[in-house]
């Protein structure tokens, strides 16, 4: 089989929702291609039951349709997957699931996708004059590598596979990773009843909620560097000085630190409190594992039940993208170029969902791209 549009989208979660829709307001004929039984896969199968976004919804909005007034400031998960459905309905977008693409090759100019139909079995090819990579940065959990994991006798989870805390209860469970996804986690099995210990390897800044909104708002009217330390002494004098605890702040401020390196500010939303009671242990860097016994870089050596690695997602766009040389992805699947110049390559190939900016960042790509492909259709052909 075999299917031509003016756009082939590869991925069917907010990037690609928000590409589509925009396009689709142009009058651009494109086609959604997911390999997921559904649309925004990672917030439906893959995101435990607590999340809620962490940003005010006035940051998480995809383009040309707010969150409701009476909406909550921070969403909760099951609220914004009726928002994404809502979307597609609003703008007809209309992804293909189970279609998981194998290749995607430059030939004679056009794009040319080949899928894995996941239902008939069938392989189709989709041909396109623009290819729209909206795969995102969190397309396959990554666990690093550790010396001995292999010879833990408990569960080793990623986060991504974590939904509660509750079968976790009166165990020692320790978390990898100290983002937002990693306290949280840690928090919610605190609440459960588990006795929780959280590695914490890197300096971080430790924010509320209500913080980070001031200074995304405030950034619209005041220097980076003013609104990094207004935030890092409000956040001093709500937290106090977490260092005693295991967890130091970084000589960078928060903001700068996201717009230069994607590393985003722990949004905390009780954990802190949990560590100072000691209800959650802090552990620097893991150095070895062997058996059930975790050896830590201070020398410290404890037993966990089980390991829940919050350490991040992968791209997997090289094993099927063709034809960028030149163009968006590095080697590692990620844009070469940095914000706000990521999203565009050579040949007519696009990046969504690249920018380590959340939903803003989708926002603003999905416009760029819509309106980049709208002016190249918009111009005279020439011979």
């Amino acid at each position: 089989m075999e299917q031509k549009s003016r756009v082939v989208i590869v991925g069917a979660g907010p990037a690609g929702l928000a590409t589509s829709a925009c396009l689709n307001l142009q009058n651009i004929a494109n086609i959604v291609l997911e390999r997921e039984d559904c649309a925004a896969s990672l917030w439906r199968k893959r995101a435990y039951e607590r999340l809620k976004l962490h940003l005010a919804k006035e940051f998480c909005q995809l383009p040309h349709m707010p969150f409701p007034s009476n909406s909550p400031t921070f969403i909760p998960r099951n609220a914004f997957i009726r928002y994404l459905d809502d979307y597609v309905a609003r703008f007809g977008v209309s992804p293909l699931c189970c279609r998981s693409v194998v290749s995607a090759s430059l030939q004679s100019g056009k794009w040319v996708v080949v899928a894995r139909n996941g239902r008939s079995g069938a392989t189709e090819r989709y041909v396109a004059e623009f290819l729209v990579v909206a795969t995102g940065e969190n397309s396959e959990g990554f666990i690093p590598p550790l010396q001995g994991l292999h010879s833990f006798k408990g569960e080793v989870l990623h986060s991504s596979m974590y939904e509660n805390g509750e079968r976790f209860q009166e165990r020692e469970v320790l978390v990898v990773g100290s983002g937002n996804s990693g306290m949280e986690i840690a928090l919610d099995l605190a609440n459960w009843g588990a006795r929780t210990s959280v590695v914490i390897r890197s300096p971080v800044h430790v924010l509320s909620e209500n913080l980070v909104r001031l200074g995304m708002t405030l950034l619209s009217y005041l220097p980076l560097n003013l609104v990094d330390n207004l935030v890092v002494f409000l956040g001093n004098m709500k937290h106090g000085n977490l260092s005693k605890y295991g967890i130091r702040r970084p000589k960078e401020g928060p903001f700068f630190l996201k717009m230069a390196t994607g590393r985003s500010a722990v949004i905390d939303v009780g954990t802190i409190a949990k560590i100072k009671a000691g209800e959650i242990q802090v552990f620097p860097s893991i150095k070895m594992v062997e058996g059930n016994q975790v050896t830590f870089s201070d020398g410290r050596t404890q037993s966990f039940d089980a390991i829940v690695f919050a350490t991040g997602y992968k791209s997997t766009v090289r094993t099927w993208l063709q034809d960028d040389e030149g163009g968006v992805f590095g080697e590692d699947g990620m844009p070469k170029e940095k914000p706000p110049n990521h999203w565009k390559g050579e040949n007519g190939v696009y990046c969504a969902g690249f920018a380590r900016a959340g939903l803003a960042g989708i926002a603003k790509d999905a416009k760029a791209i819509s309106q980049d492909i709208n002016a190249i259709l918009s111009q005279p052909h020439t011979n």
